[in-house]
Parts: structure tokens; C-alpha cells; sequence
């Protein structure tokens, strides 16, 4: 099953499940120096404001020009482009794999917490055939901004827990062929990462870890700096700006759907 769905299915889907029961993005907001300045929402007070709205999303932010950076530039994002190296992954990457069950205990709205999450992310991964590791022991944060996979990225388990640790360990896009249904309305509910996909099949096979490249969501293309390729993906559409926002709860306080939490 493809993930090209607008996130107005998804909020519509989230609206009495445990989708939307994440305020996991707001450290993740602080990094990115982009979050709305609130404390954490009470979950049973929104479940109920978000339940009874008709929620609207509106069209994805402005185009702009794609970067065209040299391969030996640092990592660098901007809202609709994201520059450095990558990381590369098969088929089925499941979710015990992005963080395995033993660090669900971490509770992400915790601040340090939350980094720990980072230092973990991926590493459920077999080494021998990920022999250079997401996140270097010691770290808490990855140099790959950008995480390139196959098809069916984030199977498994329904755990919000996977795209909050890829988010917590500083990655902004996750470039798959198709993704798990769960783990792409997760992404969009806690605005951790954009999940976005490729139109080509295989594109993973001709990107290497390390490879340099640009994600540009407006011009919907993904650059391989290294190789010189450049590859179409599909727009992401409508779930764009609520990952931009913070993730749902945050779109909704934008937009005016819930009240802005109080600073008690």
C-alpha cells in the first residue's frame, strides 16, 4: 500500500486513535528553531477539541528553487529542502529495527529523554550488513539528515517511537520506495520527519551511505550530489504542512482548530 494520502486522511483516521496522543515534536520543534513556544498539550483535553473539528489542510507552502550545493557542503535544511549525506537501507525496515522495544520505557516529552531516544535510533539494524552505524556510539545525533530506503519503511509494530527517534537523532527526511501505513501517519502525526516517496523503483540500490544529496519537497526531486543522478518523487502533498508545523496538534493550534495551551 502506497503513502501518497493527503494528511487530512490521516487526521480524520487519528481523531479517536492513538495517533494523536503525541506531543513527541516539540523538542524536536526547538532544534529545528521553528516550534510555536508552548508547553506540551494536555492529551485528553485535545483528543476532545480535535474529535468534533471538520479539519481543512490547507495546499503545501510556496515553491522555491532547488539548492545546488557542491557534495563536500555540510548538512543543511531549510522548510522545503534538505542538503547533506545520507543514509541507505533495504526493504522492510521495520520498526524494532529503527528502535527496538527495550527503549520504549524513554518517555520523549522528557528532554533528555528524548535525546537518548537519538542515540538509539537504527540501531536495531543487523551490523553486518550496516557495518558504518546511524548514530556514532557516544553521539546522541547523526550526520545523515536524510535516511534513503526500499519499500514497506517502518513496518512492524504501530510504536510512535520509531519516527521520534529518527526526528530526535536529527534526521528531516526519510526518502522510501513505500511505507508502512502506521509509521507514515506517525511521522505526519508527531512532525518528526517527512516521510516522502519515490517515484523510481530501486533508487536506493544506486545511492551509497555517504552520498551527498538535496531533498527538495517543492520541486518534488531528490539530488544525488555524488553520483550526479537526480530522481522524481511524489508530492507529499497536504501532510507537508502539518510535518512543518510541528506535527497535528501544533497544525491545529496554528490554524485555530484547538486553543493555543495555557502557560499555567
Amino acid at each position: 500500500m502506497t503513502t501518497t494520502t493527503t494528511a487530512a486522511a490521516a487526521v480524520a483516521t487519528a481523531s479517536g486513535g492513538a495517533l494523536l496522543s503525541s506531543p513527541l515534536s516539540r523538542h524536536h520543534q526547538q532544534r529545528r528553531s521553528s516550534s510555536v513556544g508552548s508547553p506540551f498539550v494536555a492529551i485528553a483535553k485535545r483528543r476532545q477539541h480535535l474529535s468534533s473539528a471538520c479539519i481543512n489542510l490547507p495546499n503545501p507552502s510556496p515553491r522555491f528553487s532547488p539548492v545546488v550545493a557542491a557534495a563536500a557542503t555540510p548538512a543543511r535544511s531549510s522548510t522545503s529542502t534538505f542538503h547533506g549525506p545520507c543514509y541507505v537501507v533495504g526493504d522492510n525496515i521495520d520498526t524494532d529495527q529503527i528502535i527496538p522495544a527495550q527503549y520504549l520505557t524513554l518517555v520523549p516529552s522528557k528532554p533528555d529523554e528524548y535525546r537518548k531516544l537519538g542515540s538509539f535510533a537504527l540501531i536495531g539494524l543487523p551490523h553486518d550488513a550496516y557495518p558504518i552505524p546511524f548514530v556514532e556510539p557516544g553521539h546522541e545525533t547523526t550526520r545523515f539528515p536524510i535516511i534513503i530506503g526500499g519499500s514497506n519503511f517502518g513496518c512492524g509494530s504501530s510504536r510512535e517511537h520509531a519516527p521520534v527517534a529518527l526526528g530526535a537523532a536529527g534526521v528531516r527526511a526519510v526518502v522510501a520506495e513505500s511505507y508502512a501505513r502506521i509509521f507514515f501517519r506517525n511521522s505526519v502525526s508527531t512532525g518528526e520527519v517527512y516521510p516522502v516517496e519515490s517515484e523510481a523503483v530501486g533508487m536506493w540500490k544506486e545511492c551509497s551511505t555517504g552520498d551527498i544529496v538535496t531533498v527538495d519537497l517543492a520541486e518534488n526531486a531528490l539530488i544525488n550530489h555524488s553520483t550526479g543522478k537526480q530522481y522524481t518523487l511524489k508530492p507529499i502533498g497536504d501532510a507537508g504542512p502539518v510535518v512543518e508545523a510541528g506535527g497535528i496538534f501544533a497544525y491545529a493550534r496554528q490554524t485555530g482548530m484547538i486553543s493555543s495551551a495555557r502557560s499555567d
